[in-house]
């Protein structure tokens, strides 16, 4: 398995390179940078979520695991990113989360609106205590969890 030894470097797209002058990273900042993580001796590189998102969660609430983010670019920008890494012989890991969604989400959406439906299966609904929340856990990043 190449990954036993490999040197995988993760990358958090939006703080890595921008290159767009927004203040935010890109893949194509990532893409220009390929070159020099080669140098350095990476094998891998593990992208954090770049999918579009609410932002609640650090862009792990995705709400379409199908489509790059506008703030990070396009599909096509990750299409050249991976080209161009394979090209220097470098494997690109994708950060993707299918064990939760944004709320959002098509499907989520789709699980509110008929309690009856195939989407709901896709969550866990609890009811509530005494009317409220189904426990009293606090968030990571504020708020009821």
């Amino acid at each position: 398995m190449w990954w036993r030894d490999a040197v995988v470097y993760q990358v958090y797209v939006r703080s890595f390179a921008d290159t767009d002058g927004d203040g935010v990273g890109d893949l194509p900042g990532v893409r220009k940078r390929l070159p020099h993580l080669r140098d350095l001796g990476v094998d891998a590189l593990w992208l954090t979520p770049f999918y579009p998102t609410p932002d609640a969660d650090f862009g792990y609430d995705v709400s379409d695991h199908r489509a790059v983010d506008p703030r990070f670019g396009t599909l096509d920008d990750f299409d050249r990113l991976v080209e161009d890494a394979h090209d220097l012989g470098l494997r690109i890991l994708i950060d993707l989360v299918p064990n939760h969604t944004s709320c959002e989400h098509p499907w989520f959406q789709a699980a509110l609106a008929d309690p009856g439906g195939p989407h709901r299966a896709r969550y866990v609904f609890r009811p509530g205590r005494d009317g409220g929340p189904p426990n009293n856990w606090t968030s990571a990043f504020g708020g009821p969890a």
